[in-house]
């Protein structure tokens, strides 16, 4: 298995995991995905993605196993950057083979290389043991709060 970030110009591959994931295979908007390039060209984010090494995938190419989304961003009671990931998926067939935990590490790593030592993780609720496993924690005086608001005459299913 091989692990890293994704070239801004090759993000389709492991976007297609998410789309599977969080969009039953949706595609996601080109306005979105050229957005999310520029960013990663920035430095503002990364795709992390993990791959099958070309001799174990069966189509003799790359297979994405794994992929986790990350974003940097400025804190400002520290004074300093940290980092948030809301997307991190393995594929169904490679759950429980280590695909987690190595984006987890890669996560860190390229963390630890911009000098960021605080990671926050939006996690479903069937991953919580999972990051706890890994070492993450609660943080008893943050909650995460969502609304859903119209724009551009859209209004959110939920809202009508």
């Amino acid at each position: 298995m091989e692990v890293g970030p994704a070239p801004a110009d090759d993000l389709r591959p492991p976007l297609r995991l998410l789309e599977a994931e969080l969009r039953e295979g949706e595609p996601l908007p080109e306005e979105i995905v050229r957005s999310l390039a520029d960013a990663v060209r920035a430095g503002e984010a990364d795709v992390i993605t993990a791959r099958a090494a070309r001799e174990t995938s069966e189509t003799g190419s790359d297979a994405v196993l794994g992929t986790a989304l990350l974003y940097y961003r400025l804190n400002l009671s520290s004074g300093g950057r940290f980092a948030s990931f809301e997307e991190l998926h393995v594929a169904p067939g490679s759950r429980g083979r280590g695909v987690g935990r190595a984006l987890l590490a890669e996560v860190e790593r390229r963390c630890s290389e911009k000098g960021i030592s605080y990671i926050e993780a939006q996690i479903i609720a069937e991953s919580v043991e999972f990051f706890f496993y890994m070492g993450y924690e609660s943080e008893p005086d943050l909650k995460v709060l969502s609304r859903s608001i119209a724009f551009g005459g859209y209004q959110a299913e939920e809202d009508i």
